[in-house]
């Protein structure tokens, strides 16, 4: 079975909402190891929505409807497929009785129109709305299944998890489910990962790799289908191992992890502290460790030293370092490191100092950055040429700096 998810509704095309509810269902049908191969947006417009449901009909076997299912004139999904499946469109009771009895229990006039979101395509499955009013819909018709569901995601995530799955799981027996691992990489670049695991990805066909860009990192998606999710798991297991044993010093993470978590929860379980100084990065650091519950065990405080002056006076920084060499230097970074540790008692001192941009500053030039880590074993410091936005260059410093306090812990050095 091969699915086409369509959302409906020009919102969507004006960038007013986005389209979680896709995703959603991509990631409940792999699952059910139903691949999904188009992901369509149209808006509130008969004849386009027409044209976009022949194509689906073309190249797809089951076309599943996001939004369209409400009371108002420009809601004219389940009409559009009326018509072109050359169906009637009926009243269901149940859901005319829960349409009324709502507005009953709320002491609201129903207006006409709420009367629209009973009618359903005559022959369908009926998918109750347990969260809205307007019932979701299945039907198979020469061959192809169709899913109408409400546009709300509060609507459309239970009405497709109580009612929607189990109608595509009796029309899926013995289907092997895909079983999924997302490994999250930083320090290296997409185009260097993939290069790197090339001869993997080519001979890869189940399970399959997938490499996916992010925000600054990279991550790689597995994937295998198995009836046993037992040995899917088993085969992802020694996928990975390959993986690991070429770039494994850049994974620091899976799923939906961040640096920031992974970072934090390496602290907690090694009992370290970790204290900020932030020149550039102005506080961003420690805002990034902050967002973590629980990070008081973890997280002794920050100075953010934007000036030379306040290098000096708050952190005790060389008067003549800060002279000599600049602020943007080597040992300027090691200095703010170990006395933010001095300062404040904590196990690992971070400095970062740098040019954020967009022009250049000491005549070093925008993206020239500096990252200090301290503890008890000495000091380290990390030398960055960065591009890219002011903004750009901010954040990528301080996941640099996450990701190299991620590994001093690890490694215990």
């Amino acid at each position: 079975m091969n699915a086409e998810i369509i959302a409906v509704g020009s919102e969507l095309l004006l960038g007013q909402i986005a389209n979680t509810n896709a995703k959603f269902i991509s990631a409940e049908l792999a699952d059910l190891g139903i691949n999904v191969f188009y992901h369509s947006v149209v808006g509130d417009n008969p004849k386009r929505l027409e044209s976009v449901i022949k194509t689906a009909q073309n190249r797809s076997n089951l076309l599943i409807f996001t939004g369209g299912l409400g009371p108002t004139k420009d809601d004219l999904t389940k009409e559009t497929i009326a018509t072109v499946l050359g169906k009637n469109l009926v009243y269901d009771q149940e859901a005319m009785d829960h349409i009324e009895m709502y507005y009953k229990r709320t002491g609201r006039v129903m207006s006409e129109n709420n009367r629209k979101q009973a009618l359903v395509l005559e022959g369908s499955e009926i998918l109750p709305n347990k969260h809205g009013m307007a019932p979701g819909m299945a039907l198979h018709e020469d061959g192809l299944s169709y899913i109408l569901l409400p546009g709300p995601p509060k609507e459309m995530q239970p009405m497709f998890s109580n009612f929607a799955i189990p109608y595509l799981s009796g029309r899926l027996p013995g289907k092997e489910p895909i079983v999924s691992r997302v490994l999250r990489f930083f320090g290296i670049g997409e185009s260097l990962l993939e290069a790197t695991l090339q001869d993997i990805i080519d001979q890869q066909s189940n399970p399959t790799v997938a490499p996916l860009a992010g925000n600054h990192e990279v991550t790689l998606r597995l994937s295998a289908k198995f009836l046993d999710s037992k040995i899917a798991q088993e085969q992802l297991d020694v996928l990975e191992g390959k993986i690991r044993e070429r770039v494994g010093e850049f994974l620091y993470g899976y799923g939906n992890d961040s640096l920031q978590k992974a970072a934090a929860e390496q602290l907690k379980d090694k009992k370290l502290t970790v204290s900020s100084a932030e020149s550039l990065t102005g506080g961003w650091f420690g805002k990034q460790i902050t967002d973590t519950p629980g990070s008081s065990e973890i997280f002794k405080g920050s100075v953010v030293c934007y000036t030379n002056e306040i290098k000096e006076q708050l952190l005790g920084v060389s008067h003549e370092l800060l002279v000599s060499e600049g602020a943007v230097s080597e040992n300027c970074a090691k200095q703010m490191a170990e006395k933010i540790r001095n300062l404040t008692g904590s196990d690992i001192g971070i400095s970062f100092t740098g040019v954020a941009g967009p022009g250049p500053s000491e005549n070093k030039e925008a993206g020239t950055v500096f990252i200090g880590l301290a503890d008890e074993s000495g000091t380290k410091v990390y030398p960055l040429a960065l591009s890219g936005s002011r903004t750009a260059v901010r954040e990528r410093s301080v996941m640099y700096g996450l990701f190299y306090l991620l590994s001093k812990v690890k490694k215990g050095q």
